[in-house]
């Protein structure tokens, strides 16, 4: 199985959840500015959408999107406990919290990553961003992670993107179980190793 990734990308969700399962896996590195792979390979022929994350599945076949593959990747070592069973309430609500975090957290904060986004658009958007924060920090309130005291997806991909915030110009200090949270998350071997795979972090 083989991961095509951007460091700090929304693909590092994916990441994380392959190593905290334990399933065996590569990586390759992808230029989204010049649609080439590490290796020089055009990205496009890969995945013709042209961004991440993409995995490829050792029969050949392609998964994409965030909702759909955090899921699946979740599921490939029941015992890591990264998605529920499958059918059970415990396992839609993990999928309840990828969809919350795919449309109104990872959509809200793409203009910021355009740079011809006007300023006024920008400001709009963080006030809708302050609202999520907002739901998200009651949410949290006397757990661990979104659905309780297990990792899971859902967990990975809230995450990489609150990362971002910082790019954002949001200061996730005004909502601290949401800071807590992000601290908690970074603290996980799995997730240390991942940054340091990314070259987010310094090996020590």
């Amino acid at each position: 199985m083989k991961l095509y990734y951007t460091p700090g990308a929304c693909s590092m969700a994916s990441h994380i959840v392959l190593a905290e399962s334990g399933v065996p896996y590569s990586i390759t590195r992808v230029d989204l500015k010049t649609k080439t792979t590490e290796t020089g390979e055009d990205y496009t022929k890969i995945n013709p959408k042209g961004y991440v994350p993409a995995v490829r599945l050792d029969n050949g076949a392609m998964i994409g999107e965030n909702t759909a593959l955090l899921a699946y990747l979740g599921e490939l070592r029941p015992t890591a406990g990264l998605m529920p069973p499958a059918g059970t309430i415990e396992n839609y609500r993990v999928r309840e919290w990828l969809g919350f975090v795919s449309s109104e957290l990872h959509k809200n904060c793409s203009p910021f990553f355009r740079p011809n986004t006007p300023e006024a658009t920008l400001q709009a958007q963080r006030e809708l961003l302050r609202t999520r924060l907002a739901y998200l920090e009651g949410e949290l309130a006397g757990k661990q992670y979104l659905t309780g005291q297990a990792f899971t997806s859902a967990d990975a991909y809230l995450f990489v993107v609150l990362g971002w915030f910082g790019h954002v110009g949001i200061d996730l200090a005004a909502w601290p179980n949401v800071k807590a949270f992000h601290a908690r998350v970074a603290a996980r071997a799995a997730v240390q190793q991942v940054m340091k795979d990314e070259g987010l972090l310094k090996a020590a």
